[in-house]
């Protein structure tokens, strides 16, 4: 058996090539939800990801006996490291055949290269920042993921132990049942909340609307509300300037709730769409020639489930009832629109004031993810 290491230049072919490898790897899995081709090859090009300015990767994969059979990317955020003084590393993008020869020498050319970089210790998997998938599925095998999340085989912790990898932090997932009117507790925070700090809710529907008016302010808060949790790299202008234009524009409005205070100023959003993972699995990740079609039915159509992509609220109005208020104005939304179902998506194991909001719904803790470390 011979096992061989490439590296992966940081073009379009290439990449195409080893992002189709993930895809190709899990066919016929009904869990596993592809990401869209051209995202994932343009997060792993420096002249199109904003992030490569305070970031370097270098991506390499397994060929055993010529046959593509692994995937790994090396990325370093100096703007990480400078906050926390660490020489540390990340691996993402990684997936893998059951072979311990594979994953050894993949694993070891990751590892190497980060030494090259100075790095002393390693930790994934992880993206260039929050907005790239991580955390490897540790629990929910058997659970059909989301568009937000990755999906990896049984084996694939197994392979990390056996190296010495140590678990780093862990996520926890939640599914939760709509309810058919607004709980009763959350409808008396909800009103408390907003007479007490004379907020308002606003609702748009229009993207270039809401770009105009809260695009910025919207990821800066963000940046505020996620700036203290695990491994966060916070978003620079070009890359809020990135996801303004590639994420407002297709959003389902209605499902984005606004709050703002008397003053106009920005105090929590939600975003939440209509779950994408058939429709991913159908179009395998690829827009033409019929993908655009099923990810529009599942934006516009009838869809059942839906996925909470991430709640920010300011600093000084955490713990406060903000995300009661939240709530109130997407679960009759929620209702008319026929969803049964919604997906938390990723929350720290520790983050219990996360956690608490959903004690006003029928809920199951159904996944569970891990970022692991080990020293180099």
């Amino acid at each position: 058996m011979s096992i061989e290491i490439k590296t992966v230049s940081p073009t379009r072919r290439e990449l195409n090539g080893y992002v189709k490898f993930g895809i190709d790897l899990y066919e016929g899995n009904d869990c596993y939800v592809p990401p869209l081709v051209f995202d994932e090859v343009e997060t792993l090009m420096p002249q199109k990801n904003p992030a490569f300015e305070f970031c370097r990767a270098q991506s390499f994969m397994a060929y055993r006996d010529g046959k593509a059979a692994g995937r790994i990317t090396a990325i370093i955020n100096d703007k990480v490291n400078e906050r926390t003084g660490r020489l540390q590393a990340r691996f993402g993008f990684v997936d893998f055949v059951d072979d311990p020869v594979v994953v050894n020498a993949l694993f070891n050319a990751a590892e190497q290269w980060s030494r090259e970089q100075g790095m002393a210790e390693i930790v994934g998997p992880m993206g260039f920042s929050d907005m790239d998938h991580e955390g490897m599925l540790v629990e929910g095998f058997d659970e059909l993921g989301t568009m937000a999340t990755i999906y990896n085989y049984p084996y694939y912790p197994g392979h990390l132990v056996r190296m010495g990898y140590v678990k780093d932090a862990d996520w926890v997932e939640f599914r939760m049942t709509v309810p058919d009117r607004i709980p009763d507790k959350m409808a008396r925070i909800a009103e408390i909340v907003k007479k007490k700090y004379n907020l308002r809710v606003l609702k748009y529907t229009s993207g270039k609307k809401i770009k105009a008016d809260y695009g910025q302010e919207l990821f800066n808060l963000i940046n505020e509300a996620y700036d203290r949790l695990y491994g966060y790299s916070p978003l620079s202008p070009k890359q809020i300037d990135y996801y303004i234009d590639m994420y407002l524009g297709i959003l389902k409005l209605e499902y984005v709730p606004v709050i703002v205070d008397e003053a106009g100023k920005l105090v929590g959003v939600g975003i939440t769409m209509p779950s994408l993972s058939r429709a991913l699995q159908k179009s395998r990740g690829r827009l033409f020639p019929t993908g655009w079609f099923h990810l529009l039915r599942a934006l516009y159509g009838r869809n059942d489930t839906v996925d909470l992509m991430l709640v920010a609220v300011a600093p000084e109005y955490q713990n406060k009832g903000v995300n009661a208020l939240l709530f109130a104005d997407l679960i009759p939304v929620y209702i008319k629109n026929g969803v049964k179902y919604a997906e938390s998506n990723l929350e720290l194991e520790d983050n219990a004031n996360v956690q608490a909001q959903w004690q006003y719904f029928e809920h199951r803790q159904h996944r569970r993810r891990r970022a692991y470390r080990k020293q180099l």
